[in-house]
């Protein structure tokens, strides 16, 4: 599915640079372009969000500030639901812990193909890296209790417990609320790497596909689920669709994000 993906992203630009070329670009170019943008990231191992800002340093090369907030997923999570309790929610079975994590870093992005054209499309390699910062809160289940001398069962907010749940003990999630004052932190590094598709037809906004890999890093396992294999490295695949603007220092009035919901005017 994840191929699949990338390979229909990647037919689609390049379809969409062939219908386009030849058409001259006369909009006025800003020399400096340096960057800010937002992302929207599909990893194989979660999603997330991530801001970055492009500093230039020459012509092709540029130098990246980005953060991130994304989640970290388990392989074995398989969400399922109680045959036996009527309007039963979903739950991941033998999931112990949600997780979140905060990542910060630093990286480089060279331009390898620039953008000649309307509807071009510029294509660079970058890479990033620094510490990140993972929040891992227990999952409390609706856990069903018989009540004594009846035919009626209550629920009880609990903690997962291998020995003692199966799946026809519980009716649901409990808020995700509940396990809050619980919540863990455990540091670490990443590192991420990958391609840029810009393909915007206007010349002060960011549109791009990127494509690539990453690791996340931690000196110990998270327990995400109740098995052998929680994991302490954790690497992945991800494609994300970024939105941004050119930052212009000759007309500052222009580097605004409300710009990308403007329709361009028609001469």
């Amino acid at each position: 599915m994840k191929k699949l993906l990338i390979t229909s992203v990647l037919m689609v630009l390049c379809a969409d640079a062939l219908t386009a070329q030849g058409e001259i670009d006369e909009q006025q170019k800003v020399f400096f372009r340096n960057e800010r943008s937002f992302a929207l990231l599909l990893n194989s191992d979660g999603y997330g969000i991530n801001y970055r800002e492009a500093k230039r340093i020459n012509y092709l090369n540029k130098r990246l500030l980005e953060l991130d907030l994304g989640t970290l997923k388990h392989p074995k999570e398989y969400r399922v639901s109680n045959p036996y309790a009527q309007t039963a929610g979903s739950f991941i079975f033998g999931k112990l812990n949600s997780v979140l994590y905060l990542r910060g870093g630093i990286g480089y992005q060279h331009e390898i193909f620039s953008k000649a054209d309307i509807g071009g499309i510029a294509v660079r390699y970058f890479v990033a890296g620094g510490p990140v910062l993972s929040l891992y809160k227990p999952i409390f289940y609706k856990v069903l209790y018989l009540v004594p001398n009846t035919n009626y069962y209550e629920t009880r907010d609990e903690k997962f417990e291998e020995t003692i749940h199966t799946p026809y003990d519980i009716y649901s999630r409990a808020p995700f609320t509940k396990g809050l004052d619980e919540i863990k932190a455990l540091p670490g590094l990443y590192a991420r790497g990958g391609f840029n598709f810009e393909y915007s037809k206007q010349d002060k906004i960011i549109h791009a596909i990127e494509i690539g890999s990453q690791i996340n890093a931690f000196p110990k396992e998270i327990p995400i689920m109740a098995s052998p294999d929680n994991k302490a490295i954790y690497f992945s695949l991800f494609v994300s669709y970024r939105l941004g603007v050119i930052v212009d220092p000759l007309h500052p009035e222009e580097t605004n994000f409300t710009n990308l919901f403007r329709r361009k005017k028609i001469p």
